[in-house]
């Protein structure tokens, strides 16, 4: 369904019942990324799934700056007001987990706990942030130039995939779609507006989050094991579970060893 969050036209997904669960998918997904999910814990939350901006079926900003972290987390925070909600517990994934982290942070009344799949709170360094900034820019012209399906391409061939060969035929396949659906301008600007380098460093503010957080990472994802353990540390009240034989997307490759943390 269509929502609008400040002139923006999100789509929406509200499944099952209990409290609420919202999930936020990573660079390239949609909300069609946690349908598997959605049946084990529709059971015992309300699953609400957003299409991020640049994705899925929520509109395309004209305004660069609604790409941006601060513009999303206002939106979301927001939706939860208009769903009633008086705090979420909140899923997020990759990039779906640095948004969830800073949409803690930013608007503390709004979520209850934290569940922070493959994420991080960004870059440490301006030096490491300028460095992303021009990354992502070269490669957000690649996508404008070339379009999605060539991008897809080579984005599918890096290494932190590799695990996902396990993976059956179909469900690759489908993946492959589900990433096909989004627009070049849309995950362009993504890229440059919601990318690590754009984003600002939370890992001064992390001390600051009095909430529960679980920490997720797969056994064959070593740099976000290495974050996991890193936030670990700076967190209060953090729990760190590393998923065996999964990689970057543990959601996708161990489904039901993360719906059963969850639950």
């Amino acid at each position: 369904m269509k929502h609008i969050l400040h002139d923006l036209a999100y789509h929406i997904e509200i499944d099952g019942s209990g409290p609420p669960l919202l999930l936020l998918h990573g660079f390239t997904g949609s909300t069609q990324n946690w349908q598997a999910l959605v049946p084990a814990l529709g059971k015992t939350h309300t699953v609400i799934r957003v299409d991020l901006p640049g994705h899925g079926r929520t509109a395309l900003p004209e305004d660069p700056a609604r790409y941006a972290m601060p513009s999303v987390a206002q939106d979301l925070a927001q939706l939860l007001v208009d769903l009633q909600v008086a705090s979420a517990q909140v899923w997020g994934y990759s990039m779906g987990a640095r948004l969830a982290l800073y949409l803690a942070l930013d608007y503390p009344d709004r979520v209850n706990r934290l569940i922070l799949e493959s994420g991080s709170p960004g870059l440490a360094t301006e030096d490491e942030r300028a460095l992303r900034r021009a990354s992502d820019e070269a490669l957000a012209q690649c996508i404008e130039q070339d379009g999605t399906a060539a991008f897809v391409r080579e984005w599918e061939s890096l290494p932190m995939w590799a695990s996902q060969s396990q993976l059956p035929a179909a469900q690759r396949q489908r993946l492959h779609e589900l990433r096909l659906q989004n627009s070049p301008l849309g995950l362009a600007n993504s890229l440059r507006y919601m990318g690590a380098g754009a984003q600002p460093s939370l890992w001064p503010r992390l001390p600051m989050l009095q909430i529960p957080v679980a920490l997720v990472a797969g056994t064959l994802d070593a740099k976000f094991v290495q974050i996991g353990h890193a936030m670990q540390l700076a967190l209060p009240d953090a729990t760190l579970h590393i998923i065996a034989g999964a990689g970057h997307a543990v959601h996708v490759e161990r489904p039901q060893a993360v719906a059963t943390l969850i639950r």
